[in-house]
């Protein structure tokens, strides 16, 4: 492949400037009231309101607690033209209270709500997928012509509202939702991120033919893996067309808790290791003041990043496809590698001794009473524990890993492996049979060394790094054993220090979770020097959920509510939870409204939806089963929806 060959390839594949040297992609300027967004402006955050719109005190009281906690936009629902009108009576009292935030108009079904807030607010947001779309998840056949007769609808319901904005300097947000792709964009390019891109770029090129380019653009998903190659598709088709735009970024319908807070950062930590995003909205189930705080510390990572250095060298040759998941193709050693799901590690080298009740954070529990382990769907696959031993029984699932010389004392003893350094990988005479691990810094893994990983049987490539640059460190190492043609299996190892609990599971998500979005890793070992067991291997095996690498939990899509959320939904949600959480692999969408809950509800087994004042929709997959149900017993109907459907199991006590 010669020169331009390489260069071609790599701009196909392009979405970002660099992929080892952090390098924010510099957007156009637009202008949101007295906000700059984009250009080397600071990533601003934002929320959106959970109150009624038409009770302008409680929006105006909770617009005021979400700026006062650092938000610098504020979103609220016009889902008609009596709130949309009503945006200029919040707005005159927030200004009365001396707060100056600009406001965002969020539209859905309703263009006429969108041509009146235009009017009003500095911001105005409309979803492609139902501005002019009714869904009704309709498979239709297109021709050249009709299609461009549905372009042409489209232009004309859409253009008055350019127009109103281009007049009264309003930006705009193009937001795309993959849970509301219209039927004909499903039609024409399916439930994928090609179809989520080129849904925005129709009414884009409204827009830049109009000569009207104070844009925003979004790509939201709730699946993190979704949301991550749509918005990294958009970029790519924004450099080929001389774009752009700022981008919104967010994980939409993320839930609530740890989970929420890890799935977000998977997907928008992911982006931002890139140097992709002007804003963020992390959606959480909770009160959107409580957003803001998260989404600070997700974005004060970036504020330096450009500082630090480089990695070595650029890549010349990317093997990673970033617009589709494909897992790195390994040999198979033990239970790690090809089409295993990503083992998790536990790490208790730092104890004095090491007992049963060591393994308990771990997942694994131990009754003296009927002498029995129990090992629990987040029970980690491996424990290092260095140069102490381990003087009991363990359970069959569980391997042990030593340090060499701590490990050829106990060679003898069942599902105990050793791990070498580099030095005593090259000069060992002893390996085990079954599996050997080797530690080695990202930054050294040399052309040299790679050829001494292929000549050893059952080893596994223990990858860890100290880079200040540590994902795009470790990203390189795994472009250059796909380089080289080494199938080797690679062990994720990361090691945090003197981090709360929240910058510790944000950035561990990031970190490691980009690697796994682009199939990248076999296994996953966390440290952390403030942070207990406990909560490093609940968020390894976030971080596997979230992923969609290794299923260990019941999956809730729980969307962060807005002044249209037709029930209580933090504690609707808490509801479910506590009746569902054993259903292992289970997706349950629980959703406030009907605008994105149907097309949420394709990626959900099941859906709770609300659809009228305490009336509830209830959902297999994207199908209706129930309308119209009590909210008070729609929790009791949901389960029995499950059970009839056999996916039900008794919860163990």
């Amino acid at each position: 492949m010669g020169i331009q060959d390489i260069k071609m390839e790599l701009d196909k594949n392009k979405y970002c400037k660099s992929l080892t040297a952090y390098s924010r992609f510099e957007t156009r300027v637009v202008k949101i009231g007295e906000l700059m967004m984009g250009g080397v402006n600071p990533i601003r955050l934002q929320s959106m309101t959970t109150t009624n719109t038409m009770d302008t005190d409680a929006t105006v009281l909770q617009s005021i607690k979400m700026i006062d906690a650092g938000c610098e936009l504020v979103r609220i629902t016009a889902p008609s033209k009596t709130e949309a009108e009503n945006l200029r009576n919040i707005k005159n009292k927030l200004v009365e209270l001396g707060y100056k935030t600009p406001l965002v108009a969020d539209i859905h079904f309703t263009p006429n709500a969108a041509e009146i807030a235009a009017e009003i607010v500095e911001k105005v947001r409309v979803n492609p997928g139902n501005y002019a779309d009714k869904k009704k998840f309709e498979n239709i056949e297109y021709t050249e012509a009709t299609y461009k007769a549905e372009l042409e609808r489209i232009r004309e319901r859409f253009t008055p509202l350019v127009l109103l904005c281009k007049k009264n300097n309003t930006a705009m947000r193009i937001g795309t939702n993959h849970g509301s792709l219209s039927d004909r964009i499903l039609s024409k390019y399916g439930d994928t991120p090609l179809g989520m891109v080129e849904s925005a770029m129709e009414f884009l090129r409204i827009c830049r033919a109009n000569d009207f380019h104070e844009i925003v653009l979004s790509m939201k998903a709730s699946n993190p893996l979704v949301m991550v190659q749509a918005y990294r598709m958009l970029v790519n088709y924004m450099m080929q067309e001389d774009m752009n735009y700022p981008l919104h970024l967010g994980v939409t319908e993320a839930g609530d808790g740890e989970d929420g807070r890890i799935k977000s950062a998977v997907g928008i930590g992911t982006l931002l290791e890139d140097g992709l995003g002007d804003t963020i909205r992390v959606s959480l189930t909770e009160d959107p003041e409580l957003e803001i705080p998260v989404a600070k510390l997700l974005a004060d990572r970036y504020r330096n990043r450009a500082d630090m250095d480089s990695i070595i060298a650029p890549i010349t040759s990317n093997p990673i496809n970033p617009f589709e998941y494909t897992k790195r193709e390994t040999k198979i050693v033990n239970n790690i590698g090809l089409k295993h799901v990503p083992v998790v590690f536990g790490d208790l080298s730092n104890r004095s001794e090491i007992t049963p009740a060591s393994f308990f954070a771990l997942g694994i529990t131990y009754s003296h009473a009927i002498d029995k382990w129990t090992v629990s769907e987040m029970a980690c696959d491996y424990i290092f524990t260095g140069n102490l031993d381990v003087n009991f029984e363990i359970p069959g699932t569980l391997g042990i890993v030593q340090n060499y010389q701590k490990w050829l004392e106990n060679k003898s003893k069942p599902r105990h492996y050793p791990l070498f350094t580099p030095e005593e990988l090259k000069s060992s005479p002893e390996y085990s049979s079954i599996c050997n691990f080797v530690t080695v810094e990202a930054s050294q893994l040399t052309a040299i060394f790679i050829e001494i990983l292929r000549r050893i049987e059952n080893l596994v490539l223990v990858l860890e790094t100290n880079d200040n640059l540590g994902m795009a460190s470790q990203r390189r190492a795994f472009i250059e054993l796909m380089n080289s043609n080494c199938n080797i299996p690679v062990i994720i190892k990361r090691n945090y220090t003197n981090l709360n609990d929240d910058e510790f599971q944000l950035y561990a998500s990031t970190d490691s979770g980009a690697l796994f979005i682009d199939g990248l890793g076999d296994g996953l070992w966390i440290t952390a020097t403030a942070q207990n067991l406990q909560l490093i291997n609940r968020t390894s095996f976030g971080i596997l959920q979230a992923t969609r690498t290794r299923i260990s939990k019941t999956e809730y899509i729980s969307c962060p509510s807005c002044g249209r959320t037709l029930f209580d939904l933090q504690e609707t949600t808490a509801k479910i939870r506590s009746k569902t959480s054993h259903l292992k692999g289970l997706k349950i969408g629980i959703m406030g409204c009907i605008v994105n809950g149907p097309g949420e509800m394709a990626d959900a087994d099941y859906g709770y939806v609300g659809t009228g004042v305490d009336k509830i929709t209830l959902y297999k997959e994207k199908n209706v089963v129930k309308k119209n149900v009590a909210a008070k017993n729609a929790v009791d109907e949901l389960i029995e929806l499950i059970k009839a459907n056999g996916d039900w199991i008794e919860p163990t006590l």
